[in-house]
């Protein structure tokens, strides 16, 4: 691996890149915090992929793209005069260490759970309001519900034992079930987004995240019904033609590989 001072050499060239494709390039030149956000949010997603895929390369190629987005989103700042780099730099180091007492400070904890709740009530003392503004209103509903639930956790808002909240996500079910049989249709979205709910809070008492379980199973749903998609061709039938019974066949298949 590279030593720290190749590292920080590494970082500096990146820099000067940056500075001279903001100063030569016409699109660099172009380029501002509102046309780059969307950018930033797809280079995001595409880490997400690369690690649920365990691809370690592109994980590395990707992180890469996030960085020079950092780097950029800080090169437009200093012209500005707003913030740069060593500004952005210094203040999460300065986040870090005021967020980690028990680290720099005398503050003594037992355990990881003991940190989150120290983590939240420092904010809290930063002058947020709400343990909750951290959650970004962006967030897609299901990573969001896993955020709420963490924070709220972080001080104390939480259930004691993994049974009890699987007891409420079957107590929501039932809910949901009745709203079902009473043909409620508003009433059953309500009762359905309280199981989802439910479901992403007993996850997180199994230490399942959520939104990797779901992606998970996105992404062998969808190798599983293209193995269907290509048998049907090799067997000179389009979807559409072929019964469930046939569909079945090909997907037990598809289930072994």
């Amino acid at each position: 691996m590279n030593t720290r001072s190749e590292q920080l050499a590494a970082f500096d060239r990146l820099l000067t890149i940056m500075d001279e494709l903001r100063e030569q390039c016409p699109w660099d030149r172009k380029q501002t915090m509102q046309t780059l956000r969307h950018l930033t949010i797809e280079e995001t997603y595409e880490l997400g992929d690369a690690i649920l895929d365990n691809d370690l390369e592109e994980v590395k190629k990707e992180l890469g793209d996030i960085l020079l987005h950092i780097v950029f989103y800080a090169k437009i700042g200093s012209e500005t005069q707003d913030f740069d780099i060593a500004d952005v730099a210094n203040g999460i180091c300065e986040k870090l260490i005021n967020r980690h007492p028990h680290i720099y400070g005398d503050v003594k904890v037992e355990n990881e759970e003991e940190v989150k709740q120290n983590w939240e009530n420092i904010k809290l003392k930063e002058g947020k309001k709400s343990v909750l503004e951290g959650v970004p209103n962006g967030l897609p509903s299901l990573v969001k519900a896993n955020r709420i639930q963490d924070k709220v956790a972080g001080v104390g808002f939480d259930w004691e034992h993994p049974e009890q909240v699987f007891e409420k996500l079957k107590e929501e079910l039932g809910e949901l079930q009745e709203e079902v049989e009473a043909n409620n249709a508003d009433q059953m979205e309500s009762e359905f987004g309280d199981v989802l709910f439910s479901l992403v809070n007993y996850a997180r008492f199994l230490k399942i995240n959520p939104e990797n379980a779901l992606e998970r199973t996105n992404k062998k749903f969808i190798k599983r019904f293209q193995y269907l998609e290509q048998k049907a061709k090799e067997v000179g039938k389009s979807m559409s033609e072929m019964t469930l019974a046939e569909m079945d066949v090909f997907w037990e298949e598809a289930k072994q590989l």
